[in-house]
């Protein structure tokens, strides 16, 4: 059976592309150029139910990066003023820590540090 190899691409809606695409590529080190050569490394796909209560219910999708550091991530979204919830539920031996944002339009970002 012939199957995909990877993630291609995240197309989503925004009120300010521009805008939104310079803070990614400002906080996250995403964006800002039309191909991102990303790192090899785990990549989840996971529909979820759709009463979960993982991430709010206003919305369809939540971004999630993968980051070496988590605790310097932190840090550095910390000192931009941007607001960082963690929750020990979240994190998981087996499988990492976990983070939480909200870009400047409201979309949830989980920043995963894997175990592996």
């Amino acid at each position: 059976m012939e199957k995909v190899t990877g993630i291609g691409g995240l197309f989503f809606r925004a009120q300010d592309p521009g805008k939104l695409s310079a803070w990614y590529m400002e906080h996250l080190g995403v964006g800002g150029e039309p191909v991102w050569q990303q790192e090899a490394g785990y990549t989840v796909f996971s529909p979820f139910a759709a009463n979960t209560e993982y991430f709010a219910a206003d919305k369809q999708t939540m971004l999630n990066f993968r980051v070496n550091d988590l605790d310097a991530m932190i840090a550095q979204l910390k000192a931009a003023d941007i607001e960082v919830e963690t929750r020990a539920e979240w994190d998981a031996p087996e499988v990492g820590r976990f983070a939480r944002i909200h870009d400047p339009e409201g979309n949830p970002i989980e920043l995963w540090e894997p175990s592996v």
